[in-house]
């Protein structure tokens, strides 16, 4: 992998036929974010878990489970069970943190903890150490194609400043949320590394030169 990667989010995908979906990104792309709700933590429901197995069952691409679900701590240890590369889960919803962390780790998936906008960088510090990934959600979760939160970017370099003073340089700062050409930039120069993209992906009429697209341009602002 690169030092950007790029996660296509099947969220506003082609359900009836997902398979050619994820075929279409699947040699561009880093992972397949694969968004799970259960219109509990968030007003909206997505995949159901036997669903979401099969998904990441079938995919040619390894697959980053954000799990924005009730009860992750019962739940996402079994996503890295059935084979998920990486899975996350909100902070906001988890009841033992550094329990969750051990038993996802101990399925061989990464760990990533997701928080919305409302929660601060302060909340999730303590665990930093111990993940592999941090998101930062910039819109509220539970819907795509909602507008790129500015106002989140401070979290980012916050979040990407920590990062740095402790030199923690495999953890990945990933962002989630109105990822585009047209916000990539500020993104990438707020401190973030890895992007989920949904609606710019899959509403281009060529979602795998998209990928390619915002790649590029997430480089380009690292090496300038």
């Amino acid at each position: 992998m690169s030092s950007v990667r790029i996660c296509p989010s099947i969220l506003n995908a082609d359900r009836q036929n997902l398979s050619s979906e994820i075929l279409r990104i699947a040699s561009v792309s880093d992972l397949l974010h694969l968004d799970v709700m259960d219109n509990k933590f968030v007003p909206n429901f997505t995949f159901s878990f036997e669903e979401a197995v099969h998904i990441i069952e079938q995919s040619p691409l390894a697959v980053d489970s954000h799990l924005m679900i009730s009860d992750p701590d019962i739940q996402a240890p079994l996503y890295a069970e059935h084979g998920s590369a990486s899975v996350t889960f909100h902070l906001e919803a988890a009841s033992d943190v550094k329990s969750l962390i051990s038993n996802i780790a101990s399925n061989g998936a990464r760990v990533g903890i997701a928080i919305k906008p409302g929660t601060p960088f302060s909340s999730v510090e303590p665990f930093m150490a111990d993940i592999d990934m941090l998101l930062v959600m910039t819109v509220e979760p539970g819907f795509g194609g909602q507008k790129f939160m500015s106002d989140m970017m401070p979290k980012v370099a916050a979040a990407r400043s920590w990062i740095l003073a402790n030199q923690l340089n495999d953890l990945w700062l990933q962002v989630d949320g109105g990822i585009s050409l047209a916000t990539i930039n500020e993104a990438t120069l707020s401190g973030a590394d890895t992007f989920v993209a949904g609606s710019a992906v899959f509403n281009s009429p060529e979602p795998a030169v998209m990928v390619r697209d915002i790649r590029l341009a997430a480089e380009k602002c690292r090496t300038a």
